[in-house]
């Protein structure tokens, strides 16, 4: 069974063609810089990797590029050949703990919560139906990055505000990453044999989170109510105290989503170290003596450890955790700055294995109290899997 998943920004369109059962990948792409200029897309396949320059003015525009990459590499002949596409879907409020068969009535829903993504979910939605237009008749599904957090108690989703923030408006904790969290503890479970693991998952990519894990339900996750909160990232503050935007806002004379657009696009380790977002940068810097990319990647590791730590407590003891996504999978540097800040918790990095990227292995010593994994990340698999899972039990 040929399954595509699709995974639209505001301005980009990450796509993959999966077989079923099988797990085998068929191709890959990345559109970016949708209503840009300078807009261009990869194609990926048989290991081989291609660029295209090409105006894209909208999603739709990508879309029949995506479709004239299927044909044109023989992938399909036709598109009834496609089985059933998957679309991630950042937020799905607190309406779904699972993913669903789109219909018309799950898209008027995704439209109401619109308020809660405004800057992702209205792109995917139009993916969606985009897709639609030109596969009427073929299944989709959407997957939600909220919905594996939906397993959380109220105690830990319910912030200490005024509680009809919560109930009139839906302010809470969501958590985000879900999709990624989930194949995680599926991972996790399937490598060391148990399915009653307490892992504390870290997706630590340019956005980061960090997830509490018991026996597949989620615990507690540091992403909030957007996926600004919790620790320091690429480009997001994580947290800070939020009596920071008024005072910056009489300071600057920026109004108050210029200053919550500074905390999401100009903050974590590009405002600190005022050289990059990217963690190769960074090293380079550190390499070369700067001392502020020094700070910004000890800040980072030490906002990652701190929360390891409150997860660790508050699983009584965590049996595994996991390293994964950008920085996780391939940062040998960040890995180890990161154990290096929970050695209290008895861990132990073993130095002569961290030096790897992109593989699934164990970076610590025997002796090490919590062992720890590094696991690269599928959400694309995860999609695939559960398009596959619903359309088959249609």
């Amino acid at each position: 069974m040929k399954i595509l998943t699709v995974n639209g920004g505001s301005s980009s369109l990450k796509f993959n063609a999966i077989e079923l059962p099988e797990e085998k990948e068929l191709i890959s792409g990345y559109f970016e810089k949708i209503g840009l200029e300078g807009s261009f897309y990869n194609i990926k396949i048989n290991g081989e990797k291609v660029k295209h320059e090409v105006p894209l003015k909208n999603h739709m525009d990508a879309v029949e590029y995506l479709k004239k990459e299927l044909f044109d590499n023989h992938i399909i002949e036709s598109l009834d050949e496609i089985d059933g596409v998957g679309h991630r879907i950042v937020h799905g409020g607190d309406k779904f703990d699972h993913s669903v068969l789109v219909t018309d009535e799950v898209i008027k829903e995704l439209d109401s919560v619109v308020d809660l993504a405004p800057l992702h979910n209205p792109p995917m939605v139009e993916c969606i139906k985009a897709f639609k237009n030109i596969m009427p008749d073929t299944p989709m599904v959407v997957v939600f990055d909220t919905a594996f957090h939906q397993s959380m108690d109220i105690e830990e989703y319910l912030y200490p505000v005024p509680y009809e923030w919560y109930t009139e408006y839906g302010v809470r904790k969501y958590g985000f990453h879900g999709t990624s969290h989930r194949y995680i503890a599926k991972s996790a479970a399937e490598l060391l044999g148990r399915d009653d693991l307490k892992i504390i998952s870290c997706h630590i990519g340019s956005g980061a989170s960090v997830c509490a894990i018991d026996a597949g339900k989620v615990v507690d996750t540091s992403m909030g109510f957007t996926p600004l909160a919790g620790v320091m990232m690429g480009t997001r503050s994580g947290d800070v105290d939020p009596s920071i935007i008024p005072y910056v806002m009489k300071k600057t004379g920026e109004t108050c989503e210029e200053v919550v657009n500074d905390l999401n696009k100009k903050s974590g380790l590009l405002g600190v170290s005022g050289v990059s977002n990217d963690s190769r940068d960074i090293e380079d810097g550190i390499a070369n003596g700067n001392e502020r990319c020094v700070l910004a990647q000890n800040i980072f590791c030490k906002k990652v450890a701190n929360y390891i730590a409150m997860y660790n407590n508050e699983l009584n003891g965590a049996d595994v955790i996991v390293l994964t996504a950008g920085l996780g999978e391939n940062s040998s540097a960040t890995r180890a700055g990161i154990l290096k800040n929970i050695a209290s918790l008895g861990v132990k990095l073993d130095e002569s294995v961290n030096n790897f990227r992109g593989e699934t292995r164990k970076i610590t010593t025997e002796d090490s109290k919590i062992p720890v994994y590094v696991i690269p990340t599928n959400e694309e698999l995860m999609i695939a899997l559960d398009t596959y899972e619903i359309i088959s039990n249609q």
